[in-house]
């Protein structure tokens, strides 16, 4: 069955079942999970991956090619959705991730990895936020709850199985007879094909018809744009220094870009993301709320992995392993505050105290020394956890509550994409401070050692070869200096920390400022999708 196309006067929208939305839900899931999956699952791998295909100089845009593409095309795809219909863009996306896929995993070198990486962002981008829109047109917001907690379990489980599986891949040399890593990449296939069925069976929305005209320049001036921004901040700024003349003349490109973006988007007869949105009190305010949370969670994400690898000693999988803890403060919040929201339909509560929550995590982290056990790091990940589950999937059901029908896709994807790029620019700003840290502390620190007991750094090798030996092979120096680096690090981290609490904390203030509105039932839903429909047929 194709997508119905919804005429005026028409009967109302069949309400889908209980056991309809689950079988639905888990092919979105599917898919959402294999996106999320992809921004995590290579970093650990990059080492192997790079000495296979002799890239070291390269190695950077493995991720970055994906972040890159991925996020610039998550507003274009609720638009296209809004005038195309849901299953049918949401299936080109699964396809173009699954091919980008299959060409990562066959890459002979690492031009082919990286074209074929951003061909995989290209289909990531509508996974992500596509998931969120469809799940918007099933589900009125009063019901959202009941099955919030899936999608925090995607989440939770995205973060944890990642770095797991991109450990676990590239610790093996072949499997079946394959390369380890490209396990990575293979692994997506059965998933997602199994993705693309379930949805082409059972997703069946009424598709609004409407009068429409694509707006290429407005799409054209936000890709490059968006571009643009994020190979400064995300590349070349941590890369070459934030006053490179490269780093300042992307920078300066995108932000112009961006201006006559807006500008552009003003007079567009059918605009890619309609400034009318902003003037929607939510609207605001959920975008700002996404970039914040974009920023706490990959600012958690990336920095707890790495204190476990360099400073514990913890292999990658081991590191994977011990994010348990964060997956099941998201996943237990969400599941919470979903039942909470649909038994009481109040909402705002949530991400005010999880942005606080998270925000007293991340103070808590800075507490953490070379010797911190477990267990302690296990409570400040769960505390971490637990406001990011409170707050993630709230603000979208806030947000899918206030627009109108006929803008939940752009407005949607339009949440996705802020924050995928709080995600991306929190974690261009913290490896900058970390880099930034990190050299001073060492300096430092090592300065001291030698001013106390001069033979001890004797042919002690503190460039970066010298100290990723040490990290590597702990015995191969001194045991004071190899504690002096540690130490060095947890500095660093420390300071990491403390940059990144006051940008959640400033999403608590956010928070404070949303409006509870009265959630829509699906007899509202169904006065919204026909109102809609005459609109645009009228």
């Amino acid at each position: 069955m194709s997508e119905e196309t919804v005429q005026a006067g028409g009967a109302p929208a069949k309400a889908f079942t209980h056991r309809e939305i689950m079988i639905i839900l888990s092919g979105l899931m599917t898919g959402l999970l294999l996106a999320a999956l992809d921004q995590t699952i290579v970093s650990t791998a990059l080492k192997t991956i790079v000495i296979d295909l002799h890239g070291l100089k390269e190695y950077t845009w493995v991720v970055t090619a994906y972040l890159l593409t991925s996020t610039a095309s998550t507003p274009l795809y609720g638009k296209i959705s809004d005038l195309y219909g849901r299953r049918i863009v949401f299936q080109f996306a699964i396809v173009t991730f699954l091919l980008g896929s299959l060409l990562a995993g066959l890459s002979q070198n690492m031009v082919e990895l990286i074209a074929t990486r951003a061909l995989q962002g290209l289909g990531a981008g509508g996974l992500m936020s596509l998931t969120f829109v469809i799940i918007g047109d099933i589900i009125p917001p009063r019901d959202r709850g009941r099955y919030q907690g899936y999608f925090g379990a995607v989440w939770g489980l995205s973060s944890v199985a990642g770095p797991l599986l991109g450990g676990f891949f590239s610790d093996h040399h072949t499997i079946l007879g394959v390369t380890g890593w490209r396990w990575i990449f293979y692994i997506n296939l059965p998933f997602g094909i199994l993705a693309l069925v379930i949805t082409s069976a059972v997703l069946h929305i009424p598709k609004v018809k409407r009068e429409h005209s694509i707006d290429y320049l407005g799409a054209l001036l936000l890709v490059v744009g968006v571009t643009s921004l994020l190979l400064a901040i995300a590349v070349y700024g941590p890369e070459d220094g934030w006053t490179d003349k490269r780093t300042i003349i992307y920078l300066v490109v995108g932000l112009i870009l961006a201006v006559v973006f807006v500008i552009w988007e003003e007079k567009a007869k059918e605009p890619i993301l309609p400034m009318r949105l902003f003037k929607n009190h939510t609207f605001t305010l959920t975008s700002a709320l996404g970039a914040v949370i974009g920023a706490g969670l990959f600012g958690a994400v990336i920095m707890l992995p790495l204190y476990l690898q360099i400073v514990k000693g913890n292999s990658a999988t081991s590191a994977g392993l011990k994010l348990i803890p964060l997956m099941m403060g998201i996943v237990t919040m969400s599941i919470f505050s979903g039942k909470q929201i649909t038994k009481h339909g109040k909402y705002k509560r949530f991400p005010v105290i999880g942005t606080g929550i998270i925000t007293i995590g991340l103070l808590m982290m800075t507490t953490l020394v070379r010797t911190t056990p477990y267990w302690r790091l296990s409570i400040f990940a769960i505390i971490v956890g637990a406001g990011l589950g409170l707050s993630m999937q709230t603000i979208v059901i806030a947000l899918q509550n206030s627009v109108d029908f006929r803008d939940m896709g752009v407005a949607t994807s339009a949440n996705t994409f802020f924050r995928s790029l709080g995600s991306v620019f929190g974690s261009a700003i913290f490896g900058a401070v970390l880099n930034n840290r990190l050299t001073h502390y060492m300096a430092s620190g090592f300065t001291n050692l030698a001013q106390k007991d001069p033979t001890v750094m004797a042919g002690v090798n503190i460039t970066p070869a010298g100290l990723t030996n040490m990290i590597a092979n702990p015995k191969s120096v001194p045991l004071i200096v190899h504690n002096t680096a540690m130490d060095a690090y947890v500095n660093a981290f420390h300071i990491v920390f403390f940059t990144a609490a006051p940008i959640t904390a400033i999403g608590f203030l956010i928070a404070l400022g949303l409006r509870e509105l009265p959630l829509r039932t699906s007899h509202d839903y169904a006065e919204a999708r026909e109102e809609a429909a005459g609109e645009a047929i009228g």
